[in-house]
This record gives structure tokens, C-alpha cells and sequence, in this order.
């Protein structure tokens, strides 16, 4: 794999860890900004309309902007926002500073991921955007409970001061190993507006939303579940947040050459494993080393999902992918908030603090009914007009083969297109 992956991998880390520290944080914040932790809670929200309303605007206004400039703009925006939060002087300024902090979030996964892809030979897309994604899971590992602690012990100011010295040692990593990559002549904004409203786009979009969603339902809670349900203390919830992210990162690790091997079935099989482990989930929770066991499969076959549906909105959105794979980052986002939401709803009522993995596996299943519909729509698709990818120049460019042209003599067909054996 090449180096610029791990510049991508070190980006992807900082944004991960400022996304999710905020939960375990939101006590320290609260108390130190003199209001509640319901009312602290806003600034999950901030981030996440910041991801919600930065992906396409930052994709479309930065469409004819060279890939790597962008990803240092995005970057540079990034640790802005961190750096903002770090030193709010109230909780306006925070609220400000998460969001500002959100925008370039789904951007730069979008825009990073087609990157990725052409960094590699073909066959090998999906491991390379995996590879990225696994800076995202690697914080919840790592970066989430150490900046957890940090914001405990030093204050919670440390920790985005942290994340920003992380963002801004990315931006030295990007801009030393990522290759210049130029803008495709045909790429704008109307092209990349048409290809989101393309029908498997669409389709893939609100998959997203609703699987992701049953994996959120259950992980906005499962602080109070380690305590409340699996009998654990509150020192030990650090370590279940840890096991979390593990499974993330072995689901990440897996969705990659699973992905480039057979995109809708291992779309198929994530979205099914979510829905039987979240179905489990409150039965087997009240057994100690079970709960740990359920925790660590439900982070794999969760972020299993991630990689698949990352290929698909770009596979389908073919000459302009940019656009619907930052897109996929604001469904992931609109599926964190929708998540939490239900689950909320459903402890609320009386169910009890395990009930959010049963309403996550409806969630699930409809994930699951929208792809297979998705899938089951596509067998349509024109099979004398595959979307093929040539090399040129050591760069990837998108080309279409039509029905009465020969096959170039070097021919590289994507993984997950619909010549490929992924079937999609």
C-alpha cells in the first residue's frame, strides 16, 4: 500500500477522535461551562450538522479544486475548529467551533476516498479506501479513551488543543506523501449534482441511513449499558468503548478485500450479521463476558457496512464520485442522529436500557431491504455500457466503453462495477 494511505489513515484518526470524544466529555463541559449535560449534549448535534451540511457544500464549491489542495484545505479547516474549541470562551463559541470543526468532516472522507482509490492498482480499491477508514476505528481504540482521560485530567480544553496539534501534523503528512492529482477535465458541480441523483445513489444513500443507524442506537448508549445492564462500573467503561473500537477495526480490516472480492453480498452479509448480533444483544448482555463478546462483534459487523457502501455511491456515480461518496459521510451522520434518537425514544418509554439493539435491528432489516431492492433494480443496468477505468499517466480517469467500441488493450475494470465479479 502506499505511504499516502497512512497520510490518509493519520487524517482520518484525528477526525475520528474529535467526532466521538465529545461523549465522554460532555460532564467535564458541562460543569466547567456552568450548564447541564442534556444542554452539553448540542454540541454532538453541532458536529454532526457541520458533517450533514459541510459534505456536499465544501464538495461542490472545492469541485474544481486539485485533490490534494483540497485535502489540505479541508485539513487546515479541520484543525481551525479544533483550535476554536480548545478556546471558546462560552459555550456559543464551543457550539460554533464543533460545528465549524464538522464541515470539512464528510468532504474530506469523500474527497480522500477517491483519492485512495486511484492510488492502487485495480482490484485493490476497496482495501485502500478500508485502509483509510481504519484511522477512523484505530481512534475509538486508541485516540477516543486517551483523549477521554486527557480532558479528565488536564481538562477538556487539552484535548481539542491535542486533536489540533493531530490535525496539524496531518496536513505535514498530506502534503508530503499524497501526489499531486489533477482535477478530470470533465468534473463540476452539475455533473457531480446529476450523478447523486443517479437511482443506486440514492438507494445507497438511504441504506446508510437506516443500517448504520441500528449500530447507533445501541453505541450512543452503551456507556449507560456497561453500567446499568452489564453490571460493570463506571471504570470499566473505557474499556468497553475499547472493545468497541476493536471490533470496528477488525470489521474494517475484513470489509476491504471482502469488498473487492463481492460488493453486494458482502453489503448482504454485514447488514444481516447487524441485525442477528443486535437481535442478541439483550439476551446475552446480563452474562458478563458475553456482553463483551457482543460488543466487539456488533462494532465489526457495524462498521463492516462502511467500505461497501463507500464503493457503491462511488461505483454508481461513475465520472463524478466525489460528490456522493461525501454525501455517504452526511447519510452516516443523519444515521448517528436518527440512531441515537430512537434508542432515546425507546428507553423513554419504559423498555428498558437494553431496548435500543432490539429497535436497531428494525433499523437494520430495512437497511438490509433497501439494498437487496437496490440490488434487485440494478440487474437492469445496460451491460453493453460498463464503466471501465484506464490508466493514464499513473492516474485513474473514468471512460465508458460504448456498445460498438473495441476494449482498450490494457483493459482495468474497477471492483464492484458491473463487468466485475462483485456482481454489482
Amino acid at each position: 500500500m502506499p505511504l499516502a494511505l497512512l497520510a490518509l489513515a493519520v487524517s482520518a484518526f484525528g477526525i475520528g477522535t474529535t467526532e466521538f470524544v465529545m461523549m465522554g466529555l460532555l460532564p467535564n463541559v458541562a460543569d466547567d461551562l456552568d450548564t447541564s449535560v442534556p444542554t452539553a449534549g448540542y454540541l454532538v448535534s453541532a458536529y454532526a450538522i457541520g458533517v450533514v451540511l459541510g459534505a456536499p457544500l465544501l464538495t461542490g464549491l472545492g469541485s474544481r479544486v486539485p485533490r490534494k489542495k483540497m485535502l489540505l484545505l479541508l485539513m487546515a479547516l479541520f484543525t481551525v475548529g479544533n483550535l476554536a474549541s480548545a478556546l471558546a470562551p462560552d459555550f456559543g463559541w464551543l457550539l460554533a467551533g464543533r460545528f465549524l470543526a464538522g464541515l470539512p468532516h464528510g468532504a474530506f472522507f469523500g474527497v480522500g476516498a477517491v483519492v485512495a482509490a486511484r492510488l492502487v492498482s485495480e482490484g485493490r480499491q476497496a482495501r485502500a479506501v478500508a485502509t483509510m477508514f481504519l484511522g477512523l476505528t484505530v481512534a475509538n481504540i486508541v485516540g477516543v479513551p486517551a483523549a477521554t482521560l486527557l480532558g479528565q485530567h488536564l481538562g477538556w480544553r487539552a484535548t481539542f488543543l491535542v486533536v489540533a496539534v493531530i490535525g496539524l501534523a496531518a496536513m505535514a503528512a498530506l502534503a508530503r506523501l499524497v501526489p499531486r492529482i489533477p482535477v478530470e477535465a470533465h468534473q463540476d458541480v452539475r455533473r457531480e449534482l446529476r450523478a447523486l441523483g443517479n437511482r443506486q445513489v440514492l438507494l445507497g444513500l438511504l441504506t446508510a441511513v437506516f443500517g448504520f443507524a441500528g449500530v447507533f442506537a445501541v453505541y450512543s448508549y452503551l456507556s449507560a449499558m456497561t453500567t446499568k445492564a452489564m453490571g460493570f462500573g463506571e471504570s470499566s467503561v473505557t474499556l468497553v468503548l475499547a472493545l468497541f473500537g476493536i471490533g470496528m477495526t477488525l470489521g474494517a480490516l475484513a470489509a476491504g478485500p471482502l469488498t473487492d472480492r463481492a460488493l453486494r453480498p458482502t453489503l448482504y452479509g454485514s447488514l444481516g450479521a447487524l441485525a442477528v448480533v443486535l437481535v442478541a444483544f439483550p439476551f446475552t448482555v446480563h452474562v458478563q463476558w458475553a456482553a463483551l463478546v457482543m460488543v466487539v462483534l456488533l462494532g465489526g459487523v457495524g462498521f463492516m457496512t462502511t467500505t461497501p457502501l463507500q464503493m457503491l455511491v462511488m461505483n454508481k456515480a461513475k465520472d463524478a464520485p466525489t460528490l456522493a461518496s461525501a454525501s455517504n459521510h452526511s447519510a452516516f451522520n443523519l444515521a448517528n442522529a436518527g440512531g441515537a434518537w430512537l434508542g432515546g425514544v425507546a428507553i423513554a418509554a419504559g423498555w428498558g436500557w437494553t431496548s435500543p439493539a432490539l429497535v436497531g435491528a428494525v433499523l437494520a432489516v430495512i437497511g438490509l431491504a433497501i439494498a437487496a431492492t437496490a440490488g434487485f433494480l440494478d440487474r437492469d443496468r445496460d451491460p453493453e455500457k460498463p464503466s471501465r477505468v484506464v490508466v493514464a499517466g499513473g492516474l485513474r480517469t473514468r471512460a465508458r466503453k460504448s456498445a460498438n467500441s473495441s476494449p482498450p488493450a490494457t483493459p482495468h475494470t474497477p471492483s464492484g462495477t458491473p463487468s466485475s465479479p462483485s456482481g454489482v
